[in-house]
Parts: C-alpha cells; structure tokens; sequence
C-alpha cells in the first residue's frame, strides 16, 4: 500500500468521526466518557483535584482505588518538585520504572520491571492527552521525549498497566505514560513561572486558561530556555515550545470537541559516558589536573568537516546537540447519545525535522584515554591506520591547533561524534463505539472500537573519528608522523580529524498498524470484572542504503583514513515484513471492606520487534518478523482509610521472542546494530503507601523488589541465530532487583516543604553480568512559601534542589562495548549521576 491510499485511509477515519460528532451534537443524552478523555466535572485550572480519576487505557473514567488495574497518578504539583530537568526525574518516582536521566533533558532511558530494553521508551507509549507522540517505536532510536516537553500546561501524569489497558490505542501490555493537559473553563486563569539555576539557566513558563464564549474553552502554554548545561561543554541548550487547545462542549452537555496543537523548536545537549577511574569509578583528572566531567567541546565543525562523493562538503551539525523543529495537529471528541450509546475518537497528524548528535565514548577502538606512545602502538596493527606502522614517539609529533606542541606527559582521547539526521512524520486515528447495558445486579460498559497508524521516519548518520587531549572542553590534536625507513611524511591528523566517514547509514524505515479491540467492563457493588481482546496487523517497509568507501581527497600527505568516506553507494536493500497478532486481557476487583480492595489481572500481549531489527543476510534476504509474546499476571491489595492509602501486589512476567537490539561498536571503529533474540521471565512483589502523619504532613514511598532473569539468548548473525548458554540464567543488564521512593511532603497552603530520595539498586552493565554497578540514592528539595497578592493571585517564591547530598554514581557503563567492557582496568567508561544543580522559581499564579 502506498503513502498515498494510507493518508486516504486516515483521512476518511478521521471524517467519519467528524461526522458522527456533527450528526449527534443535538442529542441530550449523556454518555459515559470514552478511553483516555478527560473526567467528568467542572476543572479548575491548575488544579488537579480529580487525580485518583483514571481515564486512561479504561473506557471509562474510574477512581484508582477502584480500577482492578495498577495504577499511579501524580498531580501538578508532583510534576512541579519531581522534574529538575527531563522527564526521566519523573518517572523515576514511579514503581516499575527505572529511567536514567545521566543524558540531560531529552532522550530518557526508560526500563519497565523484568523487561530486556536498550532504553528510551521501547515498551511504553509516551501520550498526551491519550495521543502518542509517536505511534510506533523503533523506525530509528530515538526517544519520544524529543519530540514533545513538557510544560505548565500539564494538569497530571497517568501510569496504568496491566488488565485491558494494553488494548486501547497503540497499546502497550507494559504500561501507557499519559500526561494530560489542562483545558479551559469558565474562569479565566493561568500561571507564569521564571527559574534561574546554577551555571547558567534561564527559563520563562507560561499557561493560561478561560472561556471564549458559547461553551467554547481555550488553554495555551510555553516556555522558552537557556541552559549552558549542569555539565560545562561550551555547548548551549536552548529554545521553545508551544502547545493549546481549543474546547468546544456540546450546549445539551452530551461531549465536546477539542482540538489539539504541538510546536517546538528546541536543541538540547546530551551526555554521554566518560572514562573514570577503574577502580573506584569516580571522576578522574585531565592533563590540566581538573576533574573531566565531560569531554566534550563546541569544535568549530569546519575543520572537522571533509568532501563527500561527487562534490561537495560535509560540515557537522553536533554543536546543536538533540534538535527538534516541527509539531502536531490533533483532534479528540466524545459524544453521547440516546440509550446509552457513545462514541468517541482522536485523529492526530505530526510531522518533526529532528537531528541527533550523539557524542561517543571513545573511538571504538580503545576507548580510554592513552599516552602518546600508546596512541601510536595500539594502532600499529589496525587497517585503518597502516601509515603507523614501526612508528614510535620519536618519529611523531603531535601538536594543538596553534602549533604548540602537546606536551609530552599529556594523555589523548581519541573519540567519535554521529551526526543523525532522522526526520519522521505519523499519522493516528482512533475510534471508538461504547454503550452501557444494565442486567440485573451488573453494569457492562462495552467498547468497540479501532486504531490506525503509518508512520514513516528517516536515519540518516555520519560519524567522525577525531583526536583530542584529555581535558574539559578538550583542545583537537594534529598528529603527523614520519616513516624511519623511508622519511615519507604522513598527516594522521589534520585538525584534530582522524577520519571523516567512518561509518554511514541511510535507512527509511515506514510502519502501517491496524487493530481492532473489544472491551466489556463489568460494574457491581462489590465486584469489577474487565476482560477484553485486540488484534492488530503490522505491516512495514524497509529501504536501507549500501555503503562503500570513496577516496575524496587526493591532497599528498594524507593519510588513506583522511582521504577515504564511507558514503552511500546508490544501491539499497528493500524488504517488506508483516504480522498478525492477538491480545486478550482480563482484571477483577473485589471490594472486601469500604477500604480495602482485592485485585487481580493477567494478559496475554505482544509487541512488535522494531524494524530496525529486521536483519539482512549477505544474499540480501531479511530476517523472519513475527511478534514478541508477553505474558503477565499481578495481583493484589487496595487499602484507602483516609489517612492512609496503600497497595501491595505480587507479579509474574514471561516475554519470548524478543528482538533486543544494541548499538555496539564493530571493532572497526565504527557501529553496528546488534540483534540477540531473547526470552525473559520475572516475579517480584511492588508497594506503595501514602501515609497522612499530621495534618498537611505526609509520607510517601514505594518500592519494586524482582528476580529477571534470560531464559534464552541468541546472537543474530547474518539472519542465523547463534546460542549463547553462558547468559541464560543471568539478571537483566541495567535491571536491579530493588528500586526505591520516599519522602516527606508538607503543604498547609501558604509554607510547603519536600525532601526525598530514590534508590536504584545494583544493577550488571552487560548480559555478561561481568560489571556490576553500586546502587544509590538522589535525594532531592523543594521547598517554597505562597503569598497571596490580591483576590486569588498568589505568588510563590521557591527552591529546587536535585541531587542534594552530590551523589556521584554511575548510571550505565559503555552501551557501545556492551559485553566487550571489562573491569579491573586502569579506566572504566561509564556515565555518572548528573551533579548537584540548585534552581531558584518564582510562580505567579492568577
């Protein structure tokens, strides 16, 4: 099917819900609200009263306590202290989750209990307002958070999973992450927010609210930022965003129509793994006798720039960091009619020019800082360097940029950047028919309903291999080099340019999803019961780019890594894969007492592997494609007496057939896609409590114990799988077995105050469990006083704290040597906690 007749598809889903909206809008009658649309009742802006409501993954909205689901919720005011930076603070809060934020702002990675992940958001939907940002995961790696931030606009977070949540929308049997936006009412309102942080942060927030006249309603929200980085790189973060809606309530109070719109223009620098010391693991000091907290540094991209095939010049793009220009259009509505019919849907339609620039943690050849002598004699054998051969210190000179000579004692770190250019645009449409019928003591809330997605992204990239000293914001080395045989000269380095092209990708990569659902949820007095099914069909195209080397500089003197592109060739692999899969999901509920509830839900649920895991064999045949079967059970206890509110749960989890994919060094220098075909299993306990200790104290915590461990491991070499017995049995990589929260929250209107922490637990770098990394805590402070200004306005003068006590742990080892990073080095490559950063705000709420 073409892009063509998928639009059309699209587009006539997305008429036929307007269509019914304008055909029922008279009607009187009032439904019961549709998956994912806002609760019932009056909202006041900024409040966010109605959190225990969940509307998400449900087809009706229910209070938490009584959903047989598991369920988290955090209010605007928890978004407000939890995110210092990115949404990785966020959801590190929330039990199941463990999300690195080492990285900075963008690109979290997010792991979900007993599930085998490289990270970002591969088993969790990231929404807003029960719209994915992207609907399909793996067309390349990025994240989803670089396409969406957020902001004062946001009313609350939803985390719901297990049960029937997994089947509505782009489904997800591992969980749905729903920010939810606030929209208008009849008050006029809104909050502004500045903050000032250390090193150099500056960031204007802004949400406004109120009607517009004829029940229709309007909510906008920005920010604009500038942020020289917790990290000093001479690197700058900076931009914008703007997000609304506009609400229109039918007059007879049966629905509303909203319409929903998206646009940033935002770069944001990201962080990656720097060589510490090989034994403690702590940062170490450079050839300036300072601590290196990053090696990166604002290069002039000319001189690292090189010709490309048939003319022209590549000029790199990092210095912009994680950049992302476009936005989304979105339409949602729900209508109720008579005899206790309703429908509702979404339609959303997104496009983003976005480029990645992703700075490595070494050159992939050695990886940790070196003396100039090792420089040269750990290179004597690697093809990409011949002209090194027989040298040694004394036939080199090395040098910075001004010609001064680097002075002997000084240690090199040889290290590459990627340039990705991965723009993408997608399209969704929803829709759903629901009716409630009443039989007896039982109350079905039946849904109907479909979901449609193409998706379609680009990964374009371009890495550079370049010679540095070892310092912050490192100066570039030249180095040329002197045969002793022949006294033939050779440029190794030519500003700081070891080679231009190592490695050169050019994927298309377009997914078309279509799946329809059934969802029955049974209400009684004492007893819930929820059980629904979906089947979806994934078809996929795949166009990749054949590389091959090129001479395109011919100047005398240069060395073959210098004068050689690894560039496109103008040939392509294609292929096309397909799948069907079917989901069923059933929860109970048993109210045992007014405040305690017995639940218990299980599913059977797939994901679909990640297109880019597709294989192709040296014949040009890809890989089998079939889905990835995910089997769970939790069950539990809800206890809510007022002042204390709290659940416990036991759960089980079975994946097989995963398609785990890792960007790993080849050994060459340059990367490659690893595939390992993996099946998994885990069972654990998890808690949460939220305890009032005096009026407006509270104590709040969770925790997530588990054993996960592989029960199947297989390397993906040229489509044939090879076993790998020595992992089966090992504990999942970057997956601990106990993960923490808790905290002291005071609030008595005018004075609030929070302290709290979060532990991540030991956790191994590798499936190898090789290197086992120490757990830690970040304890974290919020605290502020409100003053009133008048009528309702109130100002409210506050401090942030993340990272109080400066915990430098490390977060993850070298992704890129996976298995091949060993310990007891003289260096370990890992990334550690971003420092302490304190922020300074000043709310105007009106």
């Amino acid at each position: 099917m073409n892009g063509n007749t998928r639009l059309i598809r699209a587009a006539l889903l997305a008429s036929a819900t307007l269509l019914a909206t304008a055909a029922w809008a008279q009607d009187s009658q009032t439904p019961p609200a549709g998956p994912n649309a806002p609760a019932a009742g009056p909202q006041t802006a900024g409040a966010a009263d109605e959190s225990d409501i969940v509307v998400t993954g449900t087809s009706v909205a229910r209070a938490a306590f009584d959903t047989p689901l598991a369920v988290e919720t955090l209010d605007e005011g928890t978004l407000a202290r939890t995110q210092a930076a990115g949404n990785a603070d966020i959801l590190n809060t929330i039990p199941t989750i463990k999300a690195d934020g080492g990285g900075g702002e963008v690109a979290a990675n997010v792991f979900v209990r007993g599930l085998p992940s490289g990270g970002q958001y591969q088993f969790t939907p990231l929404e807003y307002d029960g719209i994915p940002v992207m609907s399909t995961f793996g067309l390349n790696s990025s994240a989803f958070d670089v396409y969406c931030r957020n902001d004062l606009g946001i009313e609350r977070l939803e985390f719901v999973r297990g049960g029937v949540s997994n089947l509505f929308g782009p489904g997800s049997v591992a969980g749905l992450i729903n920010f939810i936006s606030k929209t208008g009412t009849d008050t006029l309102g809104g909050v502004a927010q500045f903050e000032v942080a250390e090193r150099d942060r500056y960031k204007g927030d802004v949400a406004i609210s109120g009607p517009l006249g004829g029940n229709t309603y309007f909510a906008l929200s920005g920010y604009y930022r500038y942020d020289e980085g917790t990290i000093r790189t001479g690197l700058k973060t900076k931009g914008y965003q703007l997000r609304g809606n506009l609400k229109q309530e039918f007059s007879d109070g049966s629905g509303s129509v909203t319409l929903y719109g998206q646009w940033i223009d935002d770069k944001v620098q990201f962080f990656l793994p720097i060589p510490l010391d090989g034994t403690t693991r702590k940062r170490i000091p450079g050839n300036d006798g300072k601590i290196v907290n990053s090696v990166q540094n604002d290069f002039d991209p000319n001189v690292l720039g090189f010709n490309l095939p048939g003319g022209g010049r590549f000029v790199s793009d990092i210095n912009d960091g994680v950049k992302t220009r476009g936005g989304q259009i979105a339409l949602a509505f729900d209508k109720k009619f008579g005899d206790d019919w309703g429908i509702n849907g979404r339609v959303k339609y997104s496009q983003y020019k976005h480029k990645f620039g992703l700075w490595s943690d070494g050159d992939g050849i050695i990886n940790v800082p070196e003396t100039q002598a090792s420089f040269l004699a750990n290179r004597q054998t690697s093809a990409i360097f011949p002209e090194l051969k027989g040298i040694t210190t004394a036939n080199a000179r090395f040098t910075f940029a001004d010609g001064s000579v680097v002075p002997a004692n000084f240690l090199l770190f040889a290290n590459r950047f990627t340039d990705r250019n991965r723009p993408m645009h997608d399209v969704t449409a929803e829709l759903n028919l629901t009716k409630t019928v009443t039989t007896g003591a039982l109350e079905h809330h039946f849904t109907l309903g479909g979901f449609y997605a193409d998706a379609t992204a680009k990964d374009i990239d371009l890495t550079t291999t370049y010679l540095a000293e070892f310092n912050n914001q490192p100066q570039l080395v030249n180095l040329v080099v002197t045969n002793p045989t022949t006294g033939v000269q050779t440029v190794i380095s030519r500003n700081g340019l070891l080679r231009g092209g190592l490695s050169y990708t050019n994927n298309r990569h377009e997914v078309e999803r279509t799946a329809g659902y059934f969802a029955d949820q049974i209400e009684a007095d004492n007893f819930s019961f929820d059980i629904g099914g979906r089947v979806e069909h994934l078809s996929g195209d795949i166009k990749r780019e054949i590389a091959a080397n090129f001479v395109t500089d011919t100047t005398a003197g240069l060395s073959n890594a210098i004068k050689t592109v690894n560039y496109g060739s103008g040939n392509y692999l294609t292929g096309k894969v397909k799948t069907t899969e079917w989901a069923l999901a059933a929860g109970a509920l048993y109210k045992v007492t007014p405040t305690l509830n017995l639940y218990l839900n299980a599913s059977r649920g797939f994901f679909f592997p990640e297109i880019r895991a597709v294989t192709f064999s040296p014949a040009g045949k890809h890989a089998s494609y079939s889905a990835e079967i995910i089997k769970q059970i939790e069950g539990g206890l809800k206890f809510n007496s007022g002042r204390f509110q709290g659940t416990v749960a036991g759960f089980y989890t079975k994946l097989d057939n995963r398609r785990q994919i890792l960007f790993i060094n080849d050994g060459q220098g340059g990367f490659t896609e690893a595939v390992n075909l993996v099946a998994t299993r885990s069972y654990g306990v998890e808690a949460t409590a939220n305890v009032e200790v005096i009026p407006n104290l509270h104590l709040q915590g969770n925790f997530t114990l588990q054993n996960a461990k592989y029960t199947q491991f297989q390397s993906l070499v040229n489509n044939v799988p090879t076993p790998n017995p020595a992992i089966i049995g090992n504990k999942l990589e970057r997956q601990p077995d106990f993960l923490y929260n808790a905290g002291l929250y005071y609030d008595d209107g005018a004075l609030d105050a929070s302290i709290f922490t979060n532990y991540t637990g030991d956790n191994f770098v590798a499936s190898n469990n090789a290197i086992k990394l120490q757990g830690f805590n970040i304890v974290n402070l919020d605290a502020g006083y409100k003053i009133k200004v008048g009528g309702r306005n109130t100002v409210r003068v506050g401090i942030n704290v993340f990272n109080l006590f400066d915990e430098d742990a490390v977060t993850e080892g070298s992704p890129r040597q996976d298995n091949n990073q060993v310990a007891g080095g003289q260096y370990f490559v890992g990334r550690p906690v971003l420092p302490r950063r304190i922020t300074g705000r000043v709310t105007f709420s009106f």
